[in-house]
């Protein structure tokens, strides 16, 4: 029984106990008709209700007596019997009949109105109590403090706290503020509408109430509105007031409170006091005791007390099974459902939904079956908590498809818990389209999906038209403001590269968790800003927010794609000091950092000191290693990883693969081949790729076509490869044929993509297909060409002797050429001895400022040919000012 209860039935009692006072007034309700009851029977339906011992009749005894009213004219003459005749009609839930009653009287005291009220709180029509307040308070009928008491009870009940305010106005006004009936009524009121503040406002205004309601209300208040900190800290002061003695609703709501935060010790000590004034015999005392233990972890403790309680009911035994489910130990909490049902315990549904939590994995699938059969048997299977936690634990027990039987099953499908479930299911289960599918059914059948339903559905979304419509629904419906369903918005933007809606979006969350924190870090690390990452860390800093491991290791993976081994370095001293470098996931991202900033050292000792070390810890240091071209370290890396018999997965091989190609050892990229052929990953586009490009290094483009046409679902790092290989091996044409291949199969290239093609174009000397793809690229795919692109078209026409064309291409391009571009000119000129064009490139590659020795001799060479020898001296000597060195020509023994 919590305190609202208490209230509303201490209440009902002093209520009770006035009328019986003014029962004895003549000058309120006149005296009963004693000639009328002498001569009838004691069962006499109007004996019945003009007896103040026969409060309560039936339904059928309170009509007969009614009619008989009616027919001697009694109700408007006898006030007490008409008052009794209301609250009968109440006690039998047929208020219809008692407002005929009201109706009928024509002279009401305030008794009657107080009943009216009453009667409709007790009959959950607080809207009607309102009205009868409303009517009492024009017509000027005199308020006492069960008047107050009793609207407030229904403001409470109708979360109106703008209305219960009101009435406290009224209770200041007409001096019934100290009324502990009443400023306990008032605390209710607050403490429902989530304004514990203002609850403890009203409590402290006497701070010596010595009303334990009040302060027990402002407890029970604070800890259904999860404020379970200030529950604790109101229950000390309570404590520390020697005139005040916490009784069993304290204690129950205050060991909730314990629970909830996991404060073991508190709760110890409080179960002593429980012990000192025998309150341990208290069912409810009794079951918090049970699942402050069970939550706590502490199962012995709270086995052991549950054994003591001289009386358990389902809340006690649910407490012990839930306890079990926490500390993962499904069987023992199986077993303890077992033993509730032999001692004929009532099992209701949030025990089968605790028990069934238990089996929501695939080892206790025969378990689940089991506890099915036997919902189904005591009629349990109907509850809609029951059936979402059917749809749960298949789900979790990879048998999503007994869950879409269950869901299909459910007669009351306008209950949005069980769509929200399903549709977790098949996020969960990875069969996002259906979750999709679903909440798109769900909207058209007029379920509003609720919190879970759209923070399940919005962590699958990528598509960003989308994302925007549930965003849209979830500002409609208010939902946006549960910090589970904002932070599902702002990475739902990042996972679509909308990184500004998505900073909207975490900047707009009321309060802020963790988990925001970590998918704003992470997310903009992921898309190309990690420097915004960094300073969101150091905002989370500034504000004192709790950091975690996962939080640590975002801003670490931010480090690595900023390649700032200084700052990752503070980082990894932050982490030392709180302990965090004990983490796994941190440790991965050290290697991570230290792989990408080449600080091999430092990788090495990190990942030396893991002690079980995770596909992914390995693969990091080797693409480390692969990536600075230490190719004899990412082989051995790669085979002491075979050897700890570590899964390897397709972006390790490709990472080795990559190392090869900055190595001349060929046998190895042989051995590595028949290694992924015989682990069937030479199906994976990212290893083909690899493999391709591995091949196309040595010139043996038929196995780079062997490897293409094994890759099962070729993806564009496949197709670009291959085109990329057969135009740097000769096969101009069979690239061009690939592209328009890979254009037919449904893949739009990339500007990487368009390189390839625009090479094969210049090796084959085809003029007109360069411009009409370097066209296409930009007509047809809205890609802007870069000075690679150019360049090749350069070629083109170059080989091809059109180099006046060359030129004026060049003067007319929309991005100023690079000197990548004017060296390519200039070797077309020296091939076809065009001095005039190779003067004028000459001329912009000096006032571009060349950095390597071959374009000074390039440059030296055309000046040379042209006889101006006085600017070849100039090339010489500037070469010696900026100190590039010729290099040596080489030499052979052949």
């Amino acid at each position: 029984m919590n305190g609202t209860i208490f209230i509303t039935t201490l209440k009902h009692q002093k209520l009770l106990c006035i009328y019986r006072k003014f029962m004895s007034s003549a000058a309120l309700i006149g005296s009963p008709p004693t000639e009328y009851a002498k001569n009838h029977s004691k069962n006499d339906p109007f004996q019945l209700l003009s007896n103040p011992l026969n409060l309560k009749g039936t339904l059928s005894e309170t009509k007969a007596t009614h009619a008989l009213f009616l027919k001697t004219h009694v109700i408007s003459s006898n006030i007490y019997a008409a008052n009794n005749l209301i609250d009968s009609y109440s006690e039998c839930s047929r208020m219809d009949y008692a407002f005929k009653v009201f109706d009928e009287i024509p002279l009401r005291n305030s008794v009657t109105w107080n009943l009216m009220i009453l009667g409709c709180n007790k009959n959950s029509r607080f809207e009607d109590s309102w009205r009868f307040f409303c009517r009492m308070h024009n017509v000027g009928v005199d308020m006492d403090e069960f008047t107050y008491g009793t609207i407030l009870s229904a403001c409470g009940a109708l979360l109106d706290v703008g209305r219960g305010s009101k009435i406290y106005g009224l209770v200041m006004k007409n001096g019934f503020f100290s009324n502990g009936y009443i400023r306990a009524g008032m605390i209710d009121v607050f403490s429902k509408c989530c304004r514990v503040d203002d609850a403890l406002r009203v409590l402290y205004d006497d701070i010596y109430c010595e009303n334990v309601v009040c302060w027990n209300t402002v407890v029970s208040g604070a800890v259904k509105n999860k404020d379970n900190f200030l529950a604790l800290e109101v229950f000390g002061q309570m404590c520390r007031h020697g005139f005040l003695n916490p009784n069993s609703f304290t204690f129950s709501s205050v060991l909730t409170a314990c629970a909830s935060v996991k404060e073991l010790e508190l709760g110890k000590s409080i179960h002593g006091r429980v012990i000192k004034v025998g309150a341990e015999t208290d069912v409810f005392v009794g079951t918090a005791i049970v699942d402050l233990y069970a939550k706590s972890g502490a199962m012995c403790d709270a086995i052991k007390q549950f054994k003591q309680m001289p009386i358990r009911n389902v809340v006690s035994w649910t407490a012990i099974i839930s306890g079990f489910v926490q500390k993962g130990d499904s069987s023992s909490a199986v077993r303890i459902l077992n033993d509730m049902h032999k001692t004929g315990e009532e099992i209701n549904s949030f025990t089968v939904s605790s028990v069934l939590s238990a089996c929501a994995y695939p080892d206790m699938f025969g378990e689940a079956l089991q506890i099915h059969c036997w919902v189904l048997k005591i009629g349990l299977y109907l509850n809609p908590v029951v059936r979402a936690s059917l749809i749960n634990t298949y789900s979790k027990a990879s048998a999503v498809s007994l869950s879409e039987i269950i869901f299909a099953e459910s007669e009351d499908l306008m209950q949005v818990g069980i769509w929200a479930n399903m549709i977790s299911a098949f996020v969960q289960s990875d069969f996002h389209e259906k979750a999709i599918v679903l909440f798109r059914r769900m909207m058209k059948e007029g379920i509003k999906p609720d919190k879970f339903s759209v923070s399940s559905i919005l962590s699958i979304i990528d598509r960003l038209t989308f994302g925007r419509q549930v965003h849209g629904y979830a500002l409609k419906v208010g939902v946006v403001s549960d910090v589970s369903v904002g932070s599902s918005i702002l990475t739902m933007y990042s996972k679509c590269g909308n990184l500004e809606d998505s900073l909207k979006a975490f900047e707009q969350l009321d309060m802020i968790d963790n988990i925001s924190w970590t998918s704003m870090i992470s997310g903009f690390a992921e898309h190309g800003c990690p420097d915004k990452s960094i300073q969101l860390f150091r905002e989370m800093a500034f504000e004192k927010s709790i950091l975690d491991e996962k939080i640590v290791a975002s801003v670490l993976n931010a480090c690595s794609a900023l390649h700032s081994l200084e700052l990752g370095r503070e980082i990894h001293g932050f982490a030392l000091r709180h302990g965090f470098d004990e983490h796994l996931i941190v440790d991965e991202a050290l290697v991570n950092l230290y792989s990408k900033c080449g600080d091999f050292s430092s990788a090495r000792t990190v990942f030396n000191k893991i002690p079980f070390k995770s596909q992914v810890t390995w693969s990091s240091l080797i693409s480390g290693f692969a990536k600075k071209e230490h190719a004899d370290e990412a082989l051995r890396l790669f085979y002491e990883m075979l050897l700890s018999d570590t899964i390897v997965d397709p972006f390790t091989i490709s990472s080795v693969l990559g190392a090869l190609e900055t190595s001349i050892e060929m046998s190895v990229g042989f051995h590595l081949h028949a290694y992924i052929v015989k682990t069937g990953f030479e199906s994976d586009a990212s290893v083909g790729s690899s493999l391709i490009m591995m091949y196309s290094k040595y010139g043996h483009v038929n196995d780079c076509d062997k490897v293409f046409k094994n890759i099962i679902d070729p993806d564009l790092v496949s197709w670009t490869t291959m085109i990329t290989s057969y135009a740097h091996n000769g096969k101009e044409l069979e690239a061009l044929q690939l592209f328009d291949l890979m254009k037919n199969s449904g893949i739009e290239p990339d500007d990487v993509t368009f390189a390839g093609v625009l090479s094969a174009c210049s090796h084959a000397g085809l003029v007109e297909e360069g411009y009409f793809h370097l066209n296409s690229m930009i007509r047809d795919y809205k890609i802007e060409p870069g000075q690679k692109h150019y360049a090749c078209v350069v070629d083109i026409l170059g080989r091809a002797g059109r180099l006046v064309e060359a030129e004026r291409f060049i003067v007319n391009m929309p991005i100023e050429a690079d000197i990548l571009v004017w060296e390519t000119l200039l070797a077309a000129c020296k091939v076809h001895g065009d001095r005039e064009v190779g003067k004028v490139a000459a001329e912009k590659i000096m006032e571009l400022g060349p950095s390597e020795a071959g374009a000074f001799i390039s440059v030296s060479n055309i000046w040379a040919e042209a006889g101006e020898w006085y600017r070849v001296a100039g090339i010489r000597s500037s070469m010696r000012e900026i100190g590039v060195k010729k290099k040596e020509p080489g030499w052979s023994y052949v």
